[in-house]
């Protein structure tokens, strides 16, 4: 199999989920229930997200969803506020949260860029606070092509992103491995005709990964050895 590009998921692939995005989740909260924490701890149920433990249940729609998704689930608890002021305040939210990343990535970009492969990302959260968090680790430069949900190709599990990529790079799309950590990463890759390739910083485990992926590797860190050897 010549892989000749890779296109990432964001958070729990290029970015430990747990590590970054429990501090995000009661940040968000705590935002939108002006201090209430019993409104605080209501939201969080909404969305799958326990506000003392800072954790999220496997099936949170903040895992693999879009921010819409996200203020939908939200809407019914905050009639005051519409749609448009909750995704606002969630993606200021996201914009603003520390990343923490799977590993050290720079280094580890440059290797796959040294490499000669073609590099991108395909996020469902927006494309704002994805760009930023790039940024903010220093590796905006070192991908080919950033979507977020609202960058005009869909999100996954549809594979437009996915193909966007590909038109971007010149690549074909059988050339080219997914890395994700969802199963919405996953099918998004098998329905774009990729190779696919799950990691275990996310919330899925392997065993839930492993029907839909070619591979599933600790982390992305593993990479260039499952590359030198596909």
């Amino acid at each position: 199999m010549a892989i000749d590009a890779l296109v990432f998921d964001k958070d729990g692939t290029l970015f430990d989920f747990a590590a970054t995005w429990g501090t995000f989740g009661r940040t968000a909260l705590e935002r939108l229930s002006d201090g209430d924490m019993r409104l605080a701890s209501e939201l969080g149920r909404a969305i799958g997200f326990d506000l003392a433990q800072e954790s999220y249940e496997p099936d949170s729609v903040v895992i693999a969803g879009t921010v819409d998704e996200v203020a939908g689930a939200l809407k019914p608890h905050l009639p005051e506020l519409s749609l448009e002021q909750l995704v606002e305040t969630l993606n200021r939210a996201s914009a603003e949260a520390r990343q923490i990343p799977a590993v050290p990535l720079a280094p580890f970009l440059d290797e796959l860029r040294q490499a000669g492969l073609k590099l991108g990302v395909a996020t469902n959260d927006a494309e704002m606070p994805a760009l930023q968090h790039l940024h903010s680790v220093g590796v905006r430069d070192h991908f080919d092509f950033v979507a977020g949900y609202d960058s005009g190709h869909g999100y996954k599990p549809g594979p437009g992103q996915l193909l966007a990529f590909a038109r971007h790079v010149e690549v074909e799309p059988s050339c080219i491995a997914m890395v994700g950590d969802s199963l919405h990463d996953l099918e998004a890759g098998r329905a774009a005709g990729m190779a696919t390739i799950g990691v275990l910083t996310g919330m899925a485990t392997a065993e839930t990964l492993e029907p839909l992926a070619d591979v599933v590797l600790p982390d992305i860190g593993h990479i260039p050895g499952w590359l030198s050897k596909a």
